[in-house]
């Protein structure tokens, strides 16, 4: 990946409706090599997917956490993403260091489904306990550049 590449990345993170030929006029290309380039990187794993970021009230989720789970033992990252896939207000999950084993993105209708959320992820007999954190209001999220 070249320097083009990464500002055709940048130009499709603040504008993924952009046109082949806007992208170009920005970067110096015409739209047919802009294409190429898009279904390069596609083909390559560096771009995963084309999505629309939509406000998450549209989707009636209007209160979210960050869960925090401590597992009693090991757990490998396929065995989290296993148990967690099939819960739908849990919406990412990643590993990290320090003392949790897991951090949790949570969305729901309101605070009755995040509680049953966090039972239903305590189901999980491996599960030691979890800690909340419950999200007041979002202040700035950016493109992930």
């Amino acid at each position: 990946m070249d320097e083009i590449d990464r500002r055709i990345l940048a130009h499709l993170l603040r504008h993924a409706r952009a046109s082949f030929q806007e992208i170009g006029a920005t970067v110096g290309l015409s739209a047919p090599a802009v294409k190429r380039r898009v279904d390069k990187l596609v083909a390559g794993g560096q771009i995963t997917g084309f999505t629309a970021l939509v406000n998450p009230s549209a989707l009636g989720w209007r209160t979210e956490a960050y869960v925090e789970v401590y597992y009693r033992d090991n757990i490998t990252p396929a065995e989290l993403k296993r148990s967690l896939e099939p819960i739908p207000q849990v919406v990412g999950v990643w590993t990290i260091a320090g003392e949790a084993d897991a951090l949790v993105h949570v969305m729901a209708t309101d605070m009755a489904e995040i509680e049953r959320t966090v039972e239903r992820i305590r189901e999980n007999t491996r599960v030691g306990r979890t800690r909340s954190s419950i999200v007041m209001s979002r202040i700035l999220e950016r493109p992930r550049t």
